[in-house]
């Protein structure tokens, strides 16, 4: 039998181990998933697992744990998949990104056809794979968050820059379940039927963020195919 799972904190929220059993299920596959909580990350080390997910707050923090990364993880400074890789001298764990594919797969139905600007909520594990993804696509895109020095900061939200971006993405923690009463704070009245509010966040289905952004006008879409289509990426790495 074969042994996956996810690593992060918290753990309630992830519908991982469901989309994986239900897989193993359908395609007879001998394999179990399950949520590993982990006091230290260097405890990796010790699991005998041969492939598992990455989730909130470790998808950065994890990179100096690991023996080796794929171009794409480089790239984008984060990591959602490791697989465990037998090699003559033992095991290395070598770290990947399906969030990209995952997030390029979810919005594209949403903006095909549309010359669009996007900002992005957040600035950690997920948003830089949501930047990689619009740079691969030529898609303009500018960080938001409490910081100034990583783009601009929420309090400079205004009508005009509001009204220039008609993509928002989600991408911070904040109202994930069971913290589900808090959203990023930008001017939501500001938003119109123009506007797309993609959240990363899949538990609940619908955020705060999204609730606020629909009462607006905005179309919205939640991160559960997100979640499908990146899941389905990293059983292809597992199963190089």
């Amino acid at each position: 039998m074969r042994h996956y799972g996810i690593i992060g904190n918290p753990l309630e929220h992830s519908f991982s181990p469901a989309f994986f059993t239900q897989l193993f299920e359908q395609k007879s596959i001998d394999a179990d998933y399950t949520k590993l909580p982990l006091l230290y990350l260097d405890d990796i080390k010790t699991l005998d697992i041969d492939g598992f997910n990455v989730t909130y707050p470790y998808k950065t923090d994890i990179i100096p744990f690991l023996d080796e990364l794929d171009d794409t993880a480089v790239k984008i400074g984060a990591v959602n998949t490791v697989k465990r890789i037998k090699t003559d001298k033992g095991y290395i764990l070598k770290g990947y990104n399906t969030d990209c594919t995952g997030f390029e797969q979810a919005i594209e139905p949403l903006i095909k056809g549309k010359d669009i600007q996007a900002l992005i909520l957040g600035t950690g594990g997920a948003a830089k794979a949501v930047a990689y993804a619009f740079e691969e696509n030529a898609i303009p895109y500018t960080f938001v968050s409490r910081n100034k020095k990583n783009g601009m900061t929420y309090n400079s939200l205004n009508k005009e820059i509001i009204s220039e971006h008609k993509l928002i993405v989600q991408a911070t923690p904040l109202g994930m379940y069971p913290k589900t009463c808090s959203a990023p704070d930008i001017p939501y009245e500001y938003l119109t039927k123009d506007h797309i509010a993609f959240d990363c966040i899949y538990n609940p289905p619908e955020t705060l963020f999204l609730k606020k952004a629909k009462q607006a006008g905005a179309t919205t879409e939640n991160g559960l195919n997100m979640l499908i289509c990146q899941a389905r990426a990293a059983w292809q790495i597992w199963n190089q």
